[in-house]
Formats: C-alpha cells, sequence, structure tokens
C-alpha cells in the first residue's frame, strides 16, 4: 500500500484506484482525523428523506424509526462502488428484519432500466433508487463515489464516509455506538 494509506484500517478502505484513493486521503488530512471506521462522525438530524425506489416503494427516514439506515449514494460504472455491493448485500440481508437497512440510491445518467439490470445481474438485495441532484441533496454531499450516510435508529445523521463500507465496518460501529 502507498505510505498515505499505511495507517488506514484495511478492512475499511481497501486499495482500489488511485484517484479515489488520493481524494479519501486529503479529505482525512484536512479534517485531521484518525482512522475511524465510517471515520467522519457528526451528529445532526437529517430532514425526513423521501425516495421512491425502483419498484415505486417511498422510503422515508420517519418509516425506519427504531432501525439503523445506511443510505449508499454509487454508480454502475464506479469500481469501488462494484466492489462493496456484495458487503452490503450481506449487511442488509443479515439484519432488514431487525435492526439496520440499506438504501441505495444510484447516480447515473442511464437509464433505469439499466441500473435494474446491472442490479439484479449484481444480486443487490437493497433497494435502489436513481439519484439526480434533488435526491441526493435530501441525503448531503457528494464529493467522490461510494459514499455513505448513516443514521441512527432516533433518525440522527451519525456518520458519514467517503469511500468504500464493509459489513464488518458498520457492525463493529453500531455495536459500538450507544442509542
Amino acid at each position: 500500500m502507498p505510505a498515505k494509506t499505511r495507517n488506514l484500517p484495511k478492512k475499511l478502505l481497501k486499495n482500489t484506484d488511485t484517484k479515489n484513493m488520493e481524494i479519501f486521503n486529503n479529505l482525512f488530512k484536512k479534517l485531521a482525523c484518525g482512522p475511524l471506521l465510517l471515520a467522519l462522525s457528526f451528529p445532526g438530524h437529517a430532514s425526513d428523506f423521501s425516495l421512491e425506489d425502483m419498484h415505486g416503494k417511498v422510503h422515508r427516514l420517519e418509516d425506519y424509526r427504531g432501525k439503523w439506515v445506511l443510505v449508499n449514494l454509487w454508480a454502475t460504472w464506479c469500481p469501488p462502488c462494484l466492489s462493496e455491493i456484495p458487503e452490503l448485500s450481506s449487511l442488509h440481508d443479515a439484519h432488514k428484519d431487525s435492526d439496520l437497512v440499506v438504501i441505495g440510491i444510484a447516480i447515473d445518467s442511464g437509464s433505469s432500466s439499466k441500473v435494474a439490470s446491472f442490479a439484479e445481474a449484481h444480486g443487490i438485495s437493497y433497494p435502489i433508487v436513481m439519484g439526480d441532484r434533488k435526491t441526493t441533496r435530501q441525503i448531503g454531499e457528494l464529493k467522490v463515489l461510494p459514499t455513505s450516510y448513516l443514521y441512527a435508529p432516533n433518525g440522527e445523521q451519525v456518520s458519514y464516509q467517503a469511500g468504500e463500507v464493509t459489513r464488518e465496518s458498520v457492525e463493529t460501529y453500531i455495536k459500538n455506538k450507544k442509542f
């Protein structure tokens, strides 16, 4: 691994393309953050987002009170995004009936049918929303893909991750957070 990333947890930040690694490392330097999982933690309440998935179901943050909600912004053309899909599907499948859901927002300029075919081919089990500027404004800032936002069971936005996340990193974060 390059010297810049030597101290970052390997399971949190996989060695993908150099440009995304540089962006992620520069963000860490600017914010003087240590190697924490979902490292950019900040409390705050999101305006109650309303996202319609590709099957016509509307997902509102308030509908998930009592559960953790991980909103992941990604794209079909993004190699690090593709790398984390199995992790997010595994996370969602393990927790969807109890304490956590994953919602994916596809930031693709193509058709929703293209994204739906991609999701099916890659075994994405969590709901997918077609993203645009209006959609992403409901969630938060987007500078790099993938980006994930984590909401606590009370609806508070507790974490933000620019770059890949793993099932293990999210489960560990949630286990250590008191709500």
